[in-house]
């Protein structure tokens, strides 16, 4: 199997690896993950959140909108003092990145100056930062950048003729539009998607094919499966089959070989064994402690209770000197570090 870089996918390409046998799809997925990663090492990722609740969006998955009666309550803006303090337990536990997110539609130009604190403190500390914010001007990714911010997560969620039946209130192009920003100001992106909101299989190939033919492959790709909130309108939505969730991580690792493709929201509810097929197709990254944003994660105890009985290990620290896409996830280790109040309904 190729594992070339390339940006030319078609849907009817990705179709295709999505309608091999079972036992093909993985051992090609394999073969593109071994000639790029140690299928032994598992980057392992937490998210501090520093804003949490009263999105003006109607995105149907997220317990975060204001519109929908979820028990989350709206918090303000954390304080850089205490956002550092957890950056400063998460350097003391090992971590090399710290991940901030907030819950906004987008940041007004007067947050800012706030969180660019936040990057600044985090980066002085001598960690590599990365946040999640929703939407950026050209001058606010540029803004964060100066900060010193290195990675910017901002999913796509679904294909693009799927997008409308879940949001209404931000354009698929105004996705587009912010990694766009945020590539220009010379930023990193995590970019990926939700699946078993109730997406047909082609569709969950035209999220791929977006991802894939995006100027540059992001350097991470969250895969993650719909939690379901009661109180949103995507609760009751018949769950994904779990072996069409390992075929959609063995095909993201086929057409993004150098990204680290992560599982993200919805691993709580998942096996072992349906954890042991993922790794097996590809994924190589995922969130590590009590909570992900607004849904549960496995917690710290089982995940290293797994890895051993895998062989799994954390991947180590690496320098990100030479290398293009990809290069510098190796180097992640996130603290198991939450804030009393989980942060936007956005799975990183």
């Amino acid at each position: 199997m190729s594992s070339e870089i390339r940006h030319d996918w078609s849907r009817e390409e990705l179709l295709a690896l999505f309608d091999l046998p079972f036992p093909e799809l993985l051992f090609r997925a394999a073969a593109v993950h071994r000639a790029h990663f140690d299928p032994a090492q598992v980057q392992v990722s937490t998210l501090l959140s520093v804003k949490t609740g009263g999105c003006p969006e109607d995105c149907g998955y997220c317990p975060q909108a204001q519109r929908y009666q979820t028990g989350v309550d709206a918090t303000k803006l954390m304080d850089a003092a205490d956002v550092l303090e957890k950056a400063r337990q998460a350097k003391a536990a090992g971590a090399s990145r710290f991940c901030m997110g907030a819950a906004w539609r987008s940041p007004k130009d007067r947050d800012i100056p706030k969180v660019a604190e936040m990057i600044a403190g985090v980066k002085a500390l001598g960690l590599e930062t990365c946040a999640t914010l929703g939407m950026l001007s050209p001058g606010q990714a540029h803004a964060l950048r100066d900060a010193g911010l290195d990675y910017y997560n901002h999913n796509l969620d679904t294909a693009p003729e799927f997008y409308g039946d879940v949001i209404q209130t931000r354009q698929y192009q105004d996705r587009l539009d912010t990694l766009e920003h945020v590539r220009d100001a010379g930023l990193k992106t995590c970019c990926g998607g939700i699946v078993g909101m109730g997406e047909t299989r082609e569709q969950r190939a035209g999220l791929l094919q977006a991802l894939a033919n995006l100027p540059a492959h992001p350097d991470s790709v969250p895969i993650n499966r719909l939690v379901q909130v009661a109180g949103t309108p995507l609760a009751g939505t018949a769950e994904l089959d779990p072996f069409e969730f390992v075929r959609m991580i063995a095909v993201a690792r086929i057409a993004m070989p150098r990204s680290m493709v992560r599982l993200s929201a919805g691993r709580e509810a998942m096996s072992d064994e349906l954890q042991a097929l993922c790794f097996t197709a590809g994924a190589n990254s995922i969130f590590y402690g009590e909570k992900l944003l607004t849904t549960g994660n496995p917690d710290v105890a089982r995940d290293q209770a797994l890895f051993a009985r895998l062989g799994l290990q954390p991947m180590p620290l690496q320098c990100d000197h030479d290398h293009g896409i990809g290069s510098g996830a190796g180097g992640t280790v996130h603290a198991d570090i939450t804030a009393p109040a989980p942060a936007c309904g956005r799975a990183a």
